[in-house]
């Protein structure tokens, strides 16, 4: 049985057909009866926790509920010997702040299986500026990695300015690759410079490319993070044997492309989930996100926001007027 500790959290509520959020005080032992009570230091706002805040049914099904898919805290108390009170964790993914309360809250209750030690070179704000969007980037890298070299080329990343996007530049960046950033934030080019883009791309431009079945192969593939018709492009434009991940859907979920960019020039297109990513592989990304691939601007790329503020942010994510990371500060 879970203790009783009161602690705020910031609750959405439906009434009359609108979804209305604000800070409410609760009590641990309202959460789910699981494995590790941890208590939140930090998490970080999300386009999906974005969505799960304005009553998005296909993200969250049931109201009241607490949003927030990431969670960095420490241990309170735990039935398996794996943690113990004191160790600081990360949650990310999962059913965490989607129909489980979330890291928008002081305290969550979950499985085990949910939990991953905080590796030695991150603190809980940096593991949270990463957070569910810089597992999603290095996990886009790991898988483009296996097709894609430092030598074979440019690399694309559309939706750049956003939290997948700018720390998949950063990384590809420190790796040595050559990326070209895809954006229609003309006032955010220095942004996107100092993170590593050698080359930036107006979106509208890009966009605007002939509608051919097949485009001029310029680059060694792409790290696509808003779907629809820049992914199209993206994988046709891309050269021979090269690979494009794809990890978001705000631009569409359609594609409406000819299966000629495979079969001539044997391009691979690959998924990327990062909320049911395989359990045994979280811990070495998150290592790797630790150590040779931390972002060297990681403390650059954030703002910090308290849960009164997470109304005006979940508006201002919606409209695309964020950049970079965002963290919630529950300490």
């Amino acid at each position: 049985m879970l203790p009783s500790i009161k602690y705020k959290a910031f609750v959405v509520e439906e009434s009359e057909g609108k979804y209305l959020g604000g800070v409410v005080e609760k009590d641990t032992k309202d959460l789910p009866e699981n494995e590790v009570l941890i208590r939140v230091h930090y998490s970080s706002v999300n386009y999906k926790d974005a969505l799960s805040a304005t009553g998005n049914k296909g993200v969250t099904k049931h109201y009241p509920h607490t949003p927030g898919i990431d969670a960095a805290g420490e241990v309170v108390s735990s039935n398996v010997e794996q943690y113990k009170a004191g160790d600081e964790v990360i949650v990310t993914g999962y059913d965490l702040g989607m129909n489980t309360p979330g890291g928008w809250g002081q305290y969550v209750s979950v499985p085990t299986s949910w939990v991953v030690k905080l590796p030695e070179g991150l603190s809980m704000k940096e593991a949270m500026i990463l957070g569910t969007a810089g597992f999603t980037a290095g996990i886009s890298i790991s898988r483009l990695a296996e097709y894609v070299k430092p030598d074979d080329g440019a690399v694309l990343v559309s939706g750049a300015t956003g939290g997948v996007g700018s720390v998949a530049l950063s990384i590809l960046s420190k790796l040595g690759y050559e990326t070209v950033a895809i954006s229609r934030k003309e006032t955010e080019y220095e942004y996107l410079k100092a993170l590593g883009a050698n080359q930036i791309l107006p979106l509208d431009d890009f966009l605007a490319l002939d509608n051919k079945p097949v485009l001029s192969a310029q680059y060694a593939g792409g790290i696509d993070t808003i779907g629809g018709k820049a992914l199209e492009n993206m994988i046709k434009t891309t050269k021979l044997y090269g690979a494009v991940t794809t990890c978001g859907s705000v631009s569409g979920t359609n594609l409406s492309l000819s299966v000629f960019p495979f079969i001539l020039r044997g391009i691979a297109l690959l998924g990327v989930s990062a909320q049911n990513y395989p359990g045994n592989l979280r811990e070495p990304l998150w290592q790797k996100l630790a150590g040779d691939w931390k972002p060297v601007n990681l403390l650059e790329i954030y703002k910090e926001v308290a849960l009164t503020d997470l109304n005006e942010v979940v508006q201002s994510i919606l409209a695309g007027k964020l950049k970079g990371r965002t963290v919630v500060s529950l300490a």
